[in-house]
């Protein structure tokens, strides 16, 4: 009979879902309110609160926050929009939703972020807008970017769907653009399993979003229906269907109040990462400056096959062998096959990007994971490069 131990299995991003989550969820059930309601302006007005920002539209997703982000800042047809190529699609798709062109700029690589001056190259009579991504959790140099968003009369929206926790030089995000987008997906560091938010200061576009974000009526489904008796509403716009229901705000009340300590945890888990992989052939980013608040949405290491004799792709296959999830954050947008085919786009035109979309992998990280866990993936990463 073997005596083997199985591998210990760690899962890329779990949940950290407590008994508070679990309660409220029951409750809304047991309420009877389960689409947007009370616990949605609620969750709304506590997250203005953290953020510091005067205006929070909650939403179904990020995606759908950056998508009205674009148009109450008057993007449309024949517009341009400058973002990264190191992001999620959903960052480009938005520009095309919006009826304008996606304009990719590279990123600097001892972040990972968007370089400010490569978007400054990238500026022609057409663009309307800057779309930077907070990438992993960093957030960008804000303070650049509202100088050349002013400087250029450009609308600023920041994907923040990796840094709800980010603060930069002192500001916390939500408060350093035009519009900034969050998401609450599953694997997020504040999750409502789908789900998002927009924060702005300005309570023109917050309505605009609002009215935009429930098929254009005039009246939202919370104020119709709590009346007795029959109410009438106008639609005063072609909307679309992206509110976000009290189920999903039920479980953003509590994620939010545990938001800090779950942090801490992630933090906790990086430094542990980073002194027991720190003799590695392995590339990294920068650190944030003293002033600024790294998310830790995601953990990643670069793996350059000159350097540490395997590729990425060897690494995330010898992980999964030990029982290790893994990630690639992310391929490059621009070469997507749509992107390419639609606009051209051919490798080599972002080679910053390029490099580190080739090389980068995210290895497990969530407050969920247990110590135990997290010595798992740095026993498995090092048996890897012993290998």
């Amino acid at each position: 009979m073997s005596t083997a131990v199985a591998p210990d299995v760690v899962p890329f991003s779990p949940p950290d879902i407590g008994g508070a989550e679990i309660a409220e969820v029951i409750a809304t059930l047991e309420g009877g309110w389960l689409s947007t309601g009370p616990r949605v302006r609620r969750f709304e007005e506590a997250f203005a609160d953290y953020v510091g920002a005067p205006h929070a539209i909650a939403l179904n997703s990020c995606t759908a926050g950056l998508h009205l982000s674009l148009l109450a800042a008057g993007v449309g047809p024949g517009d341009e929009v400058i973002t990264t190529p190191l992001t999620f699609c959903a960052t480009a798709n938005v520009i095309i939703h919006a009826g304008a062109t996606p304009v990719f700029a590279d990123i600097d690589p001892t972040t990972g972020n968007l370089d400010p001056a490569a978007v400054d190259a990238a500026i022609t009579p057409r663009t309307r807008a800057v779309i930077p991504v907070h990438y992993a959790g960093r957030p960008v140099e804000v303070g650049a970017f509202q100088a050349l968003a002013r400087r250029r009369n450009l609308a600023l929206v920041e994907d923040a769907a990796h840094c709800v926790e980010g603060v930069a030089d002192g500001r916390k995000i939500g408060t350093t653009a035009d519009f900034t987008c969050f998401s609450f997906y599953a694997t997020k560091n504040l999750t409502t399993g789908e789900g998002g938010m927009v924060t702005t200061a300005s309570a023109e576009a917050a309505e605009l979003m609002r009215v935009a974000s429930l098929h254009g009526m005039s009246r939202d489904a919370w104020s119709r229906y709590q009346q007795v008796g029959p109410t009438r509403y106008d639609v005063v716009l072609p909307g679309f269907k992206y509110n976000m229901t009290d189920l999903q705000a039920a479980l953003g009340l509590h994620q939010l109040a545990a938001l800090g300590e779950r942090h801490a945890r992630r933090v906790q888990i990086s430094q542990r990462y980073d002194e027991a992989l720190a003799g590695l052939p392995i590339g990294t980013f920068v650190a944030v400056p003293p002033a600024s608040v790294h998310a830790r949405h995601l953990y990643t290491i670069l793996v350059d096959p000159q350097s540490s004799g395997l590729s990425r792709d060897d690494l995330a296959e010898l992980l999964a062998a030990s029982g290790i999830a893994s990630s690639v954050h992310f391929p490059a947008v621009h070469l997507h096959r749509y992107y390419a085919e639609r606009f051209g786009f051919v490798r080599g035109q972002f080679p910053h990007a390029e490099r580190i979309a080739d090389t980068v992998l995210s290895l497990p990280l969530s407050p969920a994971l247990t110590d135990r866990q997290v010595e798992a993936v740095i026993r498995a990463v090092r048996s890897a490069f012993r290998s």
